[in-house]
């Protein structure tokens, strides 16, 4: 039986058992549209890998409109950067339609990534492509005219 894991580009090089035990530890978890998954500066303890439906991920503004880091999907994951650094949520994160994602706590996945640990090698390059981007939008809005 293949795992709901399998096609998460964070867990593509886990065998078979890594993926079974995380969709066994897992808490699958569903928000309606317009439900807030994670809001900025909460505790970070947990990720969430999406399975069915999309989230707005973005990051409030003092002052100012919030602004919007990206829109995700199924086989995306929200709420990684808090695992690996236990800092509070950088960005509020809310359902566009209803949503279902699997719940991973720090401690399972600390475990994961000791028993294999090509899954910290594919959390480094999904911040890394997270850090690009953000780099790509601070480019953007430094380009953009003052209003």
């Amino acid at each position: 039986m293949t795992s709901p894991l399998a096609g998460v580009a964070l867990f593509k090089e886990l065998p078979e058992p890594g993926l079974q035990m995380l969709a066994e530890r897992g808490r699958p978890k569903h928000f309606a549209a317009g439900v807030v998954i994670m809001r900025q500066g909460d505790a970070s303890d947990a990720l969430h890998v999406i399975t069915r439906g999309r989230v707005r991920v973005e990051r409030n503004q003092p002052g100012d409109t919030p602004l919007v880091l990206a829109e995700l999907g199924p086989g995306d994951v929200i709420g990684e950067m808090g695992l690996l650094d236990n800092a509070p949520r950088s960005a509020t994160v809310t359902a566009l339609e209803d949503t279902e994602t699997l719940e991973l706590h720090a401690a399972v996945m600390a475990v994961v990534v000791m028993q294999y640990p090509q899954v910290a090698a594919a959390l480094l390059r999904t911040l890394s492509r997270r850090l690009r981007s953000a780099d790509e939008l601070a480019d953007a809005l430094a380009r953009r005219p003052p209003h």
